[in-house]
Formats: C-alpha cells, structure tokens, sequence
C-alpha cells in the first residue's frame, strides 16, 4: 500500500505543480468569462447603420414614414430611380429601396427592390423587410377600409410561463434557455477533461515504456499497483482542475453578469445575425432574463450538483484511462500506432458528445435515458442533464452502471497492462490483446 501510495503521490505532484497545469486552471475560466463578454459586445454593436434613400412609387409612405434607427437611417425620393442609381453614392447613401407602383393584393407577398454596389447585411435586411412589412400592412388595412383600430386588437401576444405541480408552485421563467446554456457548458467541460487525462495516461504509459523506466519499477511494484497509481495520481489531477473551475466558473460567471448592462446595451443583443431569437423581446424582458439566469446558478442546488459531476468525471476517467492505459501498455515507440489504436475510442467520445448535445434538445426522451445507461456515453450525458433536474432514480441509476463498468473495463486493461508493460518489439494484434485479458502468469 506503501508503494501505490508513493506511486500516486509522484503521478499527482509531478503534474500539479507543472506551470502548464496552473496557467490551464486560471485562464480556462478567465476565457469563458472573457468568451461571453467579447460575444455579448459583439452581437450588441450596431456599428453607424445604414443609409438608405426609398423610391416610393406606391404612395405607402406618404403618411407615415419610416422611422430612423442606429441600424438605418431612411430618406425619401421623387427623383426618377435611373437617376437615383446614378447619383446615390454622390449622395452618401448607401443603397436605394424601390417600393414599385403596384403593391400586392392582401395576403401576397409584396417584392421590393434593394439598389447597391454594397452587400446589405442580413440583420439590416431583416430590419428593413420587418418594418416595411408593419408599413405596408397599415397601408392595405387603409386602402380596404377597415378599423386599424380594430385590427389591432385582434393582435395577442402569447407567453408560455412554466410552473412546477406541487407544492407552491414558483414560475420557472426562461428556465429552459437557461438550463440549455448550463448544459452545454458542463458537458463541454466534462468531454474536454476526460479526452485529455485518458491521453495524458496513454503518452505518460508509452513514455516510460520506451525509456524503459518501467523495467525498474515493475522490479519493486506490481503491474496492477503501478497502472492503479498512475490512473489514481493522474484522475487526481484532473478532480483539482474540476474542483477548481467549479468555484473559479460559477464566480467569473457573477461577475459576467453584473459587466453585461455597463458594456452593452442589452436591449441590442441578438439584433445581430440571430435577430430572430429574440424577436419580440424589449430591453425589460433580456434584461430580467439576464438577471433570472444569475439567479438560476445561485438556486441550484450545487450540493448535488458537485459531487454527481465528480463522481461521473471519476467513473468516465476511469473507463477511458484505463483503455487508453492499456493501448499504451501494448504499443512500443511508435506514436502513430498508439493514436490509430486510440481512434476508435476517440469517436466514442466525440459520439458521446454530440449525443449529449442532442439530449440538451430534449432531456426527458428515450435517448436521454438510454444513453445515460450506456457507460461510455453517460460521463458526459449525465452531468448535461442535471440542469434539467432529471428524474433521482435514473441518475442513480446510471451511476451505479458506471462504477460496475469502470471497475470492470480496469480489470481487463489490468491485464493487458501486465503482459503489454514488458513486451518489445512486437506489433500487437488486436486478437493477441484478447489473449492477454485472459492470459494466467
């Protein structure tokens, strides 16, 4: 116990205390914060907006004009539209919108043309074509005589607001957009450190493999206290970094949210390329969603959380390392070999990861139980589910699958890793691996 101990004490401090450990442990989470506040800035910037001059040949704009805003500035024109297209760069504009003398029955589409040597963005597109869409729609409503008035208050604005069934029931609110974001982040997280430290133990098995450093050790130490140590010292490192981020993350993210409101204005955020998100949405309401996804992470129960994350992080570190433990086991000095062996569990875990994506669409299908049973899919599948609060049966459920599974999976890698720790220059088959699970000596 004394060795495995000694074993584990070098795997983890030889890492942790490594410059790139620290700075990797400091500056993820400085640049997710970072990430989110150049993104908001991004997506609120309006720059100085278009200038666009509107050839009105149908008369729709003679009463009510289009309103100015820091997307497009409107001007209007009686000029012949040959001469406009000629003269409008002098002009400083932009572009010219032609508005065509006969406009469309109601109910058809109404085409407009957009004159410019420049390519329009699709967000002022987008806010052209809406507002000329409010516009025309009042002129038909004219032209037929109709009550506007009346024709307005038809108009009902429909808001879903979801509320738990017992107890007293308290609005969730944007709750889903909100746990959507959570999960992508945990499960990006949890892809993210299992990948490197199960690579991490593969190269660190091959290195001492072919500088032949494992000769000496296996002399003092059994194969299976060696491999145990190195999967125990190096998870080890990987729960500090988790352990770190858990409390450096949820921080950064408080602040991120008190910076939003000074940096940006958020009543222009998503009028971007993704205008269309959030269509309908006043300053008020982003604002009251900005404020209510702060309050979400300070009400959940991270208690819970935590330590589910870690225990998932362990069990998927543990099935993965120990593969990958036994690959470097089998593989002498060539790198190339080592990483089309690693291959296959490579696509494992990027299927993981986009199935757990596709489960954040919905947590609560089959798939999402399903693959939350399967061992290999459930490290990252799981923890992306909890901000959704699934059923406590099924994550328990799921964990108890995953020891079993990772307690098995090391066994066998065990027993490649002490036969494949002393084998040179052989190129290993997969069938000769098979062997070695099996093999007695």
């Amino acid at each position: 116990m004394n060795k495995l101990w000694l074993i584990i004490k070098r795997e983890y401090l030889t890492r942790v205390k490594t410059k790139t450990f620290i700075l990797t442990t400091l500056l993820t989470p400085i640049g997710l914060a970072a990430f989110v506040l150049i993104v908001v800035m991004i997506f609120s910037y309006k720059g100085d907006g278009q200038r666009i001059v509107i050839k009105d040949d149908a008369g729709i704009l003679v009463k009510k004009k289009m309103m100015d805003s820091e997307r497009a500035k409107f001007s209007y024109s009686n000029d012949p539209l040959e001469e406009l297209l000629e003269t409008y760069q002098e002009k400083n504009y932009n572009g010219v919108l032609h508005i065509p003398e006969k406009v469309a029955n109601p109910g058809d589409e109404v085409s407009l043309t957009y004159h410019s040597d420049e390519q329009i963005s699709a967000a002022t597109k987008d806010f052209v074509e809406s507002k000329m869409a409010d516009r025309i729609k009042d002129y038909k409503i004219e032209q037929s005589g109709y009550d506007k008035d009346k024709i307005e208050g038809f108009a009902t604005r429909v808001r879903i607001k979801e509320k738990g069934t017992s107890g007293e029931a308290e609005d969730k609110g944007n709750r889903a957009i909100i746990a959507t974001m959570l999960s992508m982040v945990i499960g990006s997280i949890m892809f993210f450190v299992i990948v490197m430290y199960g690579q991490m133990v593969m190269r660190s098995v091959m290195e001492e493999k072919v500088n032949r450093i494992v000769e000496v050790m296996i002399s003092s130490i059994k194969p299976f206290q060696l491999m145990m140590g190195k999967l125990i010292g190096v998870g080890g490192v990987g729960l500090t970094q988790l352990l770190a981020w858990a409390i450096l993350i949820p921080g950064l993210m408080f602040l991120v949210g008190l910076l939003i409101p000074l940096i940006a204005d958020p009543s222009s955020i998503g009028t971007g390329a993704g205008a269309n998100a959030s269509a309908g949405m006043d300053s008020e309401e982003i604002e009251g969603m900005i404020a209510q996804f702060m309050e979400t992470l300070g009400t959940m129960n991270w208690w819970f959380v935590i330590p589910i994350v870690m225990l998932f992080f362990l069990g998927g570190y543990f099935i993965y390392s120990a593969i990958y433990a036994a690959i470097g086991s089998a593989i002498g000095d060539d790198y190339g070999e080592g990483q089309s062996y690693a291959a296959p569990i490579g696509i494992l875990q990027a299927l993981a990861f986009y199935t757990a994506i596709a489960v954040v669409q919905n947590p609560n299908s089959p798939l999402a139980f399903w693959s939350s049973m399967i061992p290999f899919f459930s490290p990252i599948v799981v923890p992306a589910r909890l901000a959704f609060d699934p059923p406590l049966w099924q994550t328990l459920l799921s964990l108890f699958i995953l020891i079993l599974s990772s307690i098995l999976l090391v066994w066998l890698s065990a027993r490649i890793y002490r036969v494949g720790i002393l084998m040179y220059g052989k190129k290993v088959t997969l069938r000769e691996l098979g062997k070695w699970m099996f093999y007695r000596g």
